[in-house]
C-alpha cells in the first residue's frame, strides 16, 4: 500500500483550535492553559486518507513526537532523515523527536490510540517498545508551526521517553541515522527541522 493511502488521524483545524482562539505558534507545554483545552478535543478526531490530507490546511494531522533520552546519562537521540527517507521537505533535517501518523485503534480511548500509536513508532524506528509500559508515555507538550507548508497541515504532541541506549537500534539506517547526544551539544544542533528547533529550549 502507497503511504498516500494510509488512513490517518486528523481533526478540524477549527475545532481543533475553537476557531483559531487556540491557536499558536511554536511549543506549549502541558501547563499552559491551551493546552488542555486543545486536547479535550482530540475527541473529534476523524480518520482520513492521507494524501488527501498533505496539502489541505483545513486538517491538522495528529503526529507523535517522542524526545528519547538514554536513562543513565540522559543523552538525547537526535536522528537525520537521509535521502531514502518518506518525506522529501525533511531530508538531511536532524531532528531531536522519534514519531509518526497516527492510526484509528478500535475500542480504546484518544488517550490509548495516541500512546498506542507512539509506541508502535518507537518500536518501529528504534526497536524500543512501550507497549506493556503506556503509562510511561506523558505528553509534556505540543508543537504547531504554520510558517511551513509541512507546518500548516501537522500538529505535534511532545512526549519524554526514557530508554537504555543500549536496547536502542537503528532500524531504519537507509533512511535515518541516530547519534546520541548530551544536551548542550543537541541545543547546538544546525539544520534542525522547525519543530525541534521550538524543543530546543526544555530538551
Amino acid at each position: 500500500m502507497s503511504k498516500f493511502d494510509e488512513q490517518i488521524l486528523v481533526i478540524d483545524r477549527e475545532i481543533l483550535f475553537d476557531n483559531e482562539k487556540n491557536s499558536f505558534n511554536g511549543y506549549i507545554s502541558n501547563e499552559d492553559v491551551r493546552f488542555n483545552e486543545i486536547v479535550n478535543n482530540f475527541s473529534k478526531i476523524e480518520v482520513k486518507r492521507r494524501g488527501d490530507m498533505e496539502e489541505n490546511p483545513q486538517y491538522k494531522q495528529l503526529i507523535g513526537y517522542a524526545i528519547v533520552k538514554d536513562k543513565a546519562t540522559k543523552e538525547i537521540l537526535v536522528y537525520t532523515r537521509l535521502t531514502g527517507g518518506g518525506e522529501s521537505r525533511l531530508h538531511g533535517k536532524a531532528s531531536v523527536g522519534v514519531g509518526g501518523h497516527m492510526n484509528m485503534v478500535d475500542d480504546k480511548s484518544i488517550e490509548e490510540i495516541i500512546k498506542i500509536n507512539i509506541s508502535r513508532e518507537l518500536k518501529e524506528e528504534i526497536g524500543v517498545s512501550f507497549e506493556e509500559n503506556l503509562d510511561e508515555l506523558v505528553c509534556v507538550g505540543l508543537i504547531n508551526d504554520d510558517t511551513n507548508e509541512v507546518g500548516r497541515v501537522h500538529m505535534g504532541l511532545v512526549y519524554q521517553v526514557y530508554v537504555d541506549k543500549r536496547k536502542v537500534k537503528d532500524i531504519e539506517e537507509d533512511t535515518l541515522r541516530i547519534d546520541w547526544l548530551k544536551s548542550s551539544n543537541a541545543k547546538k544542533l544546525k539544520n534542525c527541522e522547525s519543530w525541534s528547533e521550538f524543543l530546543k529550549p526544555i530538551i
